[in-house]
């Protein structure tokens, strides 16, 4: 049987399932055109159900992701968008191809255009403590003598050094492949380097560059912290009343 196209089957699948939604928009990576063999199709639904919800399922040998939401619930996730610096719901309204929408739903592109303008939420106090968690890692990849320990480390130091280098500079972060993205998209050089310490790690057992690289990420912060760091102490002070 012959796929059917990626808008082909996303319109089918409107017509069949939600043929009564408001607005549908198709998004995720065949709309970037970056797809390979085992993309999905991203479908966002504006309709009347009470409460936001999605689910997945397979059709004409696509699967397909569905978020459904009604025309008040969808603000509650692009505010965790904005709190969480992952944009997800607005990048999907904003990249995508529509393929069906009302009046409603050009106010909720703008909505979310304006939240990508935005950017997410700064960090004040949060600096501090990631600085601390930050330094908790390299500590461990500083002294890490057990190569299958080290491993496992360093997927935690990346993570940690990738959102510490984007937040504190007010960018957008993401999750696994969308980390690195965010990186390159904003600064290429430093992702290069990032790319370049880990392959050097992987390839060579060599850990200096990743731990370079992580100082010099945390010097314009104060570098290293763990002395005089407490998270939760002003609770405790002064005793039972």
């Amino acid at each position: 049987m012959i796929k059917q196209t990626a808008i082909e089957t996303a319109e089918n699948f409107i017509e069949a399932s939600f043929p009564r939604c408001a607005s549908a928009v198709l998004a995720g990576s065949v709309v970037r055109g970056e797809a390979t063999a085992t993309s999905d199709l991203d479908i966002v639904i504006f309709t009347t159900c009470r409460e936001s919800y999605r689910y997945s399922c397979i059709k004409d040998g696509w699967p397909i992701e569905i978020f459904v939401h009604n025309y008040n619930s969808y603000r509650a996730f692009l505010q965790s968008d904005y709190e969480r610096a992952k944009p997800s719901l607005a990048k999907m309204i904003m990249e995508g191809i529509i393929l069906k929408e009302d009046g409603m739903f050009k106010k909720i592109k703008k909505e979310a255009a304006d939240l990508l303008c935005l950017g997410p939420a700064l960090w004040d106090a949060d600096t501090i403590m990631k600085r601390y968690f930050l330094t908790d890692v390299l500590d461990d990849l500083s002294g890490c003598k057990d190569r299958a320990e080290g491993v496992f480390i360093v997927q935690t130091l990346v993570e940690r050094l990738g959102e510490f280098y984007l937040r504190t500079k007010g960018q957008w972060i993401g999750d696994s492949k969308w980390l690195f993205r965010a990186l390159k998209t904003y600064d290429p050089h430093f992702a290069s380097k990032l790319t370049d310490s880990l392959e050097e790690y992987y390839k060579k057992n060599s850990k200096a560059g990743l731990i370079a690289l992580t100082y010099e990420v945390l010097l314009p912060y104060g570098g290293r912290l763990f002395a005089g760091f407490s998270l939760g102490q002003e609770k405790h002070e002064g005793g039972a009343e």
